[in-house]
């Protein structure tokens, strides 16, 4: 018992000095990918805090810019049209001054997105398992993609086509099935170690 005790307090310890660590802002934006539901807006407005940087959401400014929500677009104009006006507003962001951006679970998709997050950023892929990703989604009926059949039949062809891509993205992370300070704490350290064994590749901004 006291074994227990013990090495519960040193954890906590661990974790206290771990997250009282300095995090050294880094040089690019913090570009959070992945799946809907996997959490990128509600970890990134906490990771910019931690960051001390702004926060962006990749799909607000597309709204904004399009004067349409995001589901009226896919439905009066379509995906290919979306997917155009995605791919301007990521790039006119990331030529910006350095943030934390969250971006739509196709973004990374694209290939000429991709590229200019690998050029102008650093990538975190929040990966998450269908049961989670599905109890999430569900909460929100706006999610133009899941309005064509079974959520969870959609959501599983998602993970397998998007998956493999997901995983090109600098750190990956998963995403937990609780208090979103533990997926937090989760980036925090994976970025720590990114900076720490890529200091030169990960600090430079890019040249573009």
């Amino acid at each position: 018992m006291k074994i227990d005790a013990f090495n519960a307090e040193g954890d906590k310890a661990e974790r206290a000095a771990t997250d009282g660590a300095a995090l050294r802002m880094p040089a690019r934006s913090v570009v959070l990918v992945g799946l809907m539901g996997a959490g990128k807006s509600n970890i990134g407005r906490r990771l910019a805090g931690r960051l001390n940087l702004p926060f962006i959401d990749a799909d607000s400014e597309i709204e904004a810019a399009a004067g349409e929500t995001i589901e009226e677009i896919f439905q009066r104009h379509g995906e290919p049209y979306f997917r155009s006006g995605e791919r301007r507003v990521i790039a006119r962001l990331l030529d910006g001054p350095p943030h934390v951006l969250a971006t739509g679970g196709g973004a990374f998709m694209d290939v000429q997105t991709r590229a200019h997050i690998r050029r102008r950023g650093i990538s975190i892929w929040l990966r998450a398992d269908l049961d989670l990703l599905l109890a999430r989604v569900t909460r929100r009926d706006n999610r133009p993609l899941l309005k064509e059949g079974d959520r969870r039949a959609i959501l599983a062809a998602l993970i397998e086509q998007r998956h493999p891509v997901y995983a090109e993205a600098d750190i990956v992370v998963d995403s937990i099935d609780g208090p979103p300070e533990l997926t937090l704490a989760d980036v925090v350290s994976a970025l720590k170690r990114y900076l720490a064994a890529a200091p030169t590749a990960a600090g430079e901004a890019a040249s573009g």
